[in-house]
C-alpha cells in the first residue's frame, strides 16, 4: 500500500491584478475544489497565502465557503506559512514569527483548525529558521526531493520522511518528489498509475510526496482543457479514491502513523529550477551544456545529485533592483523594531515583503512593474507610519544597500530621495501622496533563456500528455528580437557619461564608446551645509586626469544637483546626462524613440500619479529619449514589457563645463 500524500499550494501576490486572481479563482481553485467535493475519500492539505484568502472571502464566497465545507468534513488539512508569502529565511526572525501567526490565526478563525504543517515559499530551505518555525508549533514542512538528493541521498530512500534540527530544534521534513510534480496533472493516469505502484520504500509505509501549484490545474497553458474537460482530475480521483494499493492521506495522519525514516541534514537551496535560474547567465548556459554532456554520456542521473545550481539569494546579487527592495524593507524593519507594536506599521511592513517581485524565473515575477509599485508602495506607507511616531530624519548616510557602499536618504514631507555613492545616481525617488516611485526601474539584464528563444531548436514531444511551461521553450517573432538589448549599468538617474559617436540608436543599444570611467565609479561622499556633495577624480581614455563634482540639495518638491566638470582632455568632448524614470502607464507620446533639438525645459507628464516630472537645465542641451522595454519569458510565453523612459541630455564642450539640473514632480 503506497499513501499518496497531495498537497496544492495557491498563490497570487499581494494587490495583484484583480483581473488575474479572478482567472485564478474560475479556472483553477473553485473548479479544483468542486471536482474535490464529489470525491469524499479524497484527502489532501492545502496552502493559500494569506492575501489570497482574504480576497477569496470578499469576493468569491461560494468558493471560500466549499474551501470551509471540504476541511469541516475533514477531506482538506490545512498548512499555513508566512502571510503574505515572504522568503521566510529573507527576512528577520521576529517577522518570520509575526507572519507565521498572522496566518495561522487567519485559519483558526475562519476554518476551525490549528495548522501543524508548514508551506515554505519557493521551497527555499535554510536551516536557520527551524528554530522559529519549531518555536511558533511548526511539526513538519515540505522542500523538494532534490535538497535531499543534492546532500547524498538516493531517490528510493525518499517515500516518506525525516528529522532534521538545528540547535537541538527538532522538525520534520517531507521531500517532494519530482516525477509526481511532472507528472500530475499532465501525464495519462496509467503512467502515474505505473509509478505510484513501482514505489518501494527502505522502512514504513511508503508516503508519495506531491505539493505543487494549484495554477497547474487550470490556470497553465493547456490546462483547463486537460484537467476540466478532458476530465483529467475527475479520471484521477475516481480511480485512486477507491484504488486498493494507493490511499490518499493528510500529512499529518501520515506522521502519526508512520516512523521518520532517519535524520537529515539539508544545504541551503530551494527546488533545482530555481538555482538554474538564480545563477548568472553564462553559468546558466554552462550548466545546460553540461547536463548535455552528461545526458550524451548516459550519465544524467549524476547532474542531480552532483551539480548544484545557484542560492534564492542570489537574485539579490544578480539584480540590483530587487536588492534595494529587499534591503529597504530590512532597513525599515531593524531600524523600528518599536514601531512593530503599531498595526499599520507592521502590516506595511509585511506585506512588502511578499517575494514574488524580488526574483524572476518562468514567472515573471521582478519583470512585472506592477509588483514592483506594490512593494514600494508599502514601503513607502511603512515610512509615513514611522514619521506619525518620530520626527522625520532629513538626511540619513549609511549603506542601506549593504552592498559595500554608502547611500544618502533625503526625507521631506513630500518625497523620499535616494542617493548612491556609486556614480553618483539617483536610485529612489518616492512621492509620499501618491505612494509611487518614479526611479522604480528595471535594467535590461541578459537572461539564461536568451539564448534559447534566439536559437529555438525542435522540442516536439512524443510522450502522451501535456508539456509543462517548465519543457516548453517560448518563441520570440522578429519584432521582439530586435528589443533584447542589454545594459552595461544600472538605469538610475544622473548617471554619467561620456560618449564618442553618440547617436538615438547608438543611445538605445548601449553600444556607443564609453571614454571616461565615471559611470559606475565609486565618488567620494561628504555632507557639506545643506549639500550632498559627491567629487571624483578619474580620467578621459584612461590618459587625461579629469575631475567631476555633483551637489545635491532636496528641494520641497524636488531635487536640485550643480555639476562641475574640468579635464585635461584637449579636444571637444561631449557630456551625457542619463535619467530613467517608472510609470504606471507610460504616455503614448513616449512610446516611440524621439530626438530633441535645443532645450531648457523637459516636461512628463504621469496620468497615473497625476504628476509632472519637470527637469530644468541652467543650459542649452539637446535630448535623446526612448522607452525602457524588457523581453522576459513567463507562463504563458514571452512578455515585452515597458519598465519606463530613458532620457539623455548632452552638450558638447571644451576643457570644462558648469550645468545646474533640477527635477521637480509638480
Amino acid at each position: 500500500m503506497v499513501n499518496l500524500l497531495f498537497g496544492v499550494h495557491c498563490h497570487q501576490p499581494v494587490d495583484n491584478f484583480y483581473e488575474v486572481v479572478d482567472e485564478a479563482v474560475d479556472r483553477a481553485y473553485r473548479p479544483f475544489l468542486e471536482v474535490s467535493e464529489r470525491f469524499p475519500n479524497f484527502k489532501f492539505s492545502v496552502h493559500y497565502s494569506g492575501w489570497l484568502l482574504e480576497y477569496i472571502k470578499k469576493n468569491h464566497g461560494k468558493t471560500f465557503n466549499l474551501l470551509k465545507k471540504l476541511t469541516e468534513r475533514s477531506q482538506v488539512e490545512f498548512f499555513t506559512s508566512g502571510y503574505y508569502e515572504p522568503i521566510l529565511s529573507a527576512i528577520p526572525s521576529d517577522d518570520r514569527r509575526y507572519q507565521i501567526e498572522k496566518m495561522n490565526l487567519f485559519i483558526k478563525e475562519n476554518f476551525g483548525r490549528r495548522p501543524h504543517g508548514l508551506w515554505l515559499t519557493e521551497r527555499v530551505w535554510d536551516p536557520s529558521i527551524v528554530k522559529d518555525l519549531v518555536e511558533v508549533g511548526i511539526e513538519y514542512v515540505v522542500v523538494d526531493d532534490y535538497h535531499f538528493v543534492s546532500s547524498g541521498f538516493n531517490k528510493e530512500q525518499l517515500y516518506g520522511y525525516y528529522l532534521t534540527e538545528n540547535d537541538g530544534y527538532v522538525l520534520k521534513v517531507f521531500p517532494i518528489d519530482k516525477r509526481l510534480r511532472y507528472m500530475i496533472p499532465f501525464k495519462p493516469i496509467e503512467k502515474l498509475e505505473d509509478y505510484l505502484l513501482g514505489i518501494k520504500c527502505v522502512s514504513g509505509k511508503p508516503g508519495a510526496v506531491i505539493f505543487d501549484d494549484g495554477e497547474k490545474f487550470g490556470v497553465w497553458p493547456n490546462t483547463y482543457d486537460w484537467v476540466y474537460n478532458r476530465r483529467w482530475l475527475e479520471e484521477f480521483l475516481g480511480r485512486f479514491t477507491t484504488h486498493r494499493q494507493v490511499e490518499f492521506s493528510h500529512y499529518g495522519d501520515y506522521v502519526k502513523n508512520n516512523s521518520p525514516l532517519g535524520l537529515a541534514y539539508l544545504p541551503i537551496t530551494s527546488y533545482q529550477e530555481m538555482g538554474e535560474w538564480s545563477l548568472p547567465p553564462e553559468n546558466f548556459l554552462l550548466l545546460e551544456e553540461l547536463r548535455g554532456e552528461l545526458e550524451r554520456m548516459n550519465k544524467d542521473h549524476l547532474f542531480e545529485k552532483f551539480v548544484k545550481g545557484g542560492i534564492w539569494k542570489n537574485f539579490l546579487v544578480r539584480y540590483p533592483e530587487a536588492n534595494r527592495i529587499h534591503k529597504r524593507i530590512l532597513e525599515l524593519s531593524l531600524s523600528h523594531r518599536d514601531k512593530k507594536k503599531y498595526r499599520d506599521f507592521l502590516e506595511s511592513l509585511l506585506k512588502a515583503q511578499c517575494n514574488d517581485v524580488l526574483w524572476h524565473g518562468i514567472f515573471g515575477g521582478l519583470y512585472l512593474p506592477n509588483l514592483r509599485d506594490n512593494a514600494y508602495r508599502y514601503i513607502i506607507k511603512a515610512e509615513k507610519e514611522v514619521e506619525k511616531h518620530q520626527p522625520v530624519k532629513q538626511v540619513e548616510i549609511k549603506d542601506i544597500y549593504l552592498d559595500g557602499s554608502e547611500q544618502v536618504k533625503l526625507t521631506n514631507q513630500n518625497l523620499i530621495a535616494v542617493l548612491s555613492q556609486r556614480g553618483a545616481n539617483l536610485t529612489e525617488l518616492s512621492i509620499k501622496d501618491g505612494e509611487f516611485n518614479f526611479q522604480n526601474t528595471l535594467s535590461r539584464y541578459r537572461e539564461g533563456y536568451h539564448y534559447k528563444i534566439l536559437n529555438p531548436q525542435d522540442t516536439t514531444s512524443t510522450s502522451e500528455g501535456i508539456s509543462t511551461i517548465h519543457e516548453s521553450v517560448p518563441t520570440l517573432n522578429q519584432d521582439l528580437k530586435s528589443l533584447i538589448v542589454y545594459d552595461w549599468h544600472t538605469k538610475n538617474s544622473f548617471v554619467d557619461h561620456f560618449p564618442k559617436d553618440l547617436s538615438l540608436d547608438s543611445f538605445i543599444q548601449e553600444d556607443f564608446t564609453e571614454l571616461s570611467n565615471f559611470t559606475t565609479a565609486l565618488f567620494e561622499l561628504q555632507k557639506v551645509g545643506k549639500d550632498i556633495s559627491f567629487t571624483k577624480k578619474g580620467s578621459i581614455k584612461d590618459v587625461y586626469t579629469s575631475n567631476i563634482v555633483k551637489n545635491f540639495r532636496l528641494l520641497e518638491k524636488g531635487i536640485e544637483c550643480s555639476i562641475k566638470f574640468n579635464t585635461e582632455y584637449p579636444e571637444e568632448l561631449t557630456y551625457l546626462l542619463e535619467f530613467n524614470f517608472h510609470f504606471a502607464d507610460l504616455d503614448e507620446y513616449f512610446r516611440i524613440p524621439r530626438e530633441f533639438e535645443s532645450l531648457r525645459d523637459f516636461v512628463i507628464k504621469d496620468s497615473y500619479t497625476h504628476k509632472n516630472l519637470v527637469i530644468n537645465f541652467s543650459r542649452e542641451v539637446k535630448c535623446l529619449s526612448y522607452p525602457l522595454n524588457t523581453v522576459s519569458q513567463s507562463e504563458k510565453g514571452v512578455d515585452m514589457i515597458n519598465q519606463g523612459l530613458t532620457v539623455g541630455f548632452f552638450l558638447n564642450f571644451n576643457l570644462a563645463f558648469n550645468l545646474k539640473v533640477k527635477l521637480t514632480v509638480e
